[in-house]
């Protein structure tokens, strides 16, 4: 009973992995068991046979966000017993925060198994926000090298530069140790704001510093913009551009998720992060192995055409292995796209989100 026990699947999906010799990225298909993290590769659209490594969880040291690696906000890490760092990365935060809460529970579990203690949340270290100092806060923030990260960013149709999003900024903070947990931090960062320390960037963040009660001024939301205030001009101010690839970036994220793409002109299966938005509804896929900035492709969801195709046989204009939880969209302009997903209910999950917006 306990091999089977052993043999459980807690949770599954891709995720984007840092190599250990070679620091490239690349996606694999990771298995969560109750004493270890599997990983794969994926050739074809299949899983491969035989796994490329595995991680054992025992006493391991989980990192969530891990924010070293530039451009990369939904990293985490796993310091394994022997201190070997593996740095993974979600298609989502909240893909990567389930990820390592699940990856926790089960060191956690496995200390207790060996009589070990597992640190309670009242057992750590009282949070002090009480006596922190906002100014010194700022300046951590400010850093050159630890600092938060400023970028540009798009909100209808307007591409704003020297700016941040508030999730990444609630990242920021909890990975430094600021506070302890998101709830904290938007405390802490609200307190920024309200001090005039930090000032909103759009719509988004705006509205929300109208609406909110005092402690949720500042929201923990990755469309939600903003800076530092205009007095601290040595990193720059924010400017507002518009453009045609500002206005198909702007809307509204409505789904995020790994897929397995087949390539227009070679006809191979790659793992791609879709994003789907609304207002105007534009569906755009990026290389996980970049980052999620600048798409390889998308197109309108306008007049698209959305349809599930059965997983028996190998449909027309398809080729390779297939996984299966197959489906095809076919653009105003006639291109089609094949697409597989990691589960049925994710493929209907897509195919209800995309047809709702074309």
């Amino acid at each position: 009973m306990e091999t089977d026990k052993k043999n459980v699947i807690l949770r599954e999906g891709f995720l984007v992995k840092r190599g250990h010799l070679v620091h490239n990225w690349k996606a694999r298909w990771f298995v969560l068991m109750p004493d270890k993290l599997l990983y794969f590769k994926f050739e074809g659209g299949k899983r491969d046979s035989c796994q490329r490594g595995k991680i054992l969880l025992k006493d391991c040291e989980i990192t969530n966000p891990f924010l070293e690696h530039e451009n990369r906000p939904l990293v985490f890490k796993i310091r394994t017993k022997n201190k070997v760092d593996h740095f993974l990365e979600a298609c989502s935060r909240e893909e990567r925060d389930d990820w390592a809460s699940d990856i926790t529970a089960v060191v956690d579990k496995l200390g207790t198994a060996e009589g070990g203690k597992v640190p309670d949340q009242e057992d750590q270290t009282e949070s002090q926000l009480h006596n922190i100092n906002l100014s010194k806060v700022l300046d951590a923030m400010y850093d050159v090298h630890s600092g938060i990260k400023m970028s540009n960013h798009v909100e209808q149709g307007s591409t704003y530069s020297n700016c941040f999003s508030g999730s990444a900024v609630i990242d920021w903070l909890v990975f430094m140790q600021l506070a302890l947990t998101r709830v904290e931090s938007m405390t802490l960062a609200s307190a920024l704001l309200e001090e005039g320390f930090l000032r909103t960037v759009g719509m988004r963040s705006v509205e929300a510093l109208r609406t909110a009660g005092l402690s949720e001024l500042f929201m923990d939301d990755s469309t939600a913009l903003y800076s530092f205030s205009d007095n601290l001009k040595k990193r720059g101010c924010v400017k507002a551009e518009t453009s045609l690839s500002a206005v198909e970036l702007s809307g509204k994220v409505i789904k995020r998720g790994y897929l397995l793409k087949q390539g227009h002109r070679r006809k191979n299966w790659k793992v791609r992060l879709f994003v789907l938005r609304s207002e105007p509804g534009f569906l755009h896929y990026y290389d996980p192995t970049k980052d999620d900035v600048s798409p390889v492709g998308g197109f309108s969801l306008r007049s698209c055409l959305v349809s599930s195709l059965d997983d028996n046989g190998v449909p027309s204009g398809v080729k390779g292995n297939i996984q299966g939880n197959l489906f095809k969209i076919i653009t105003q302009s006639d291109v089609h796209y094949f697409i597989q997903a990691p589960t049925h209910q994710e493929k209907m999950d897509w195919i209800d989100a995309i047809r709702e917006h074309t």
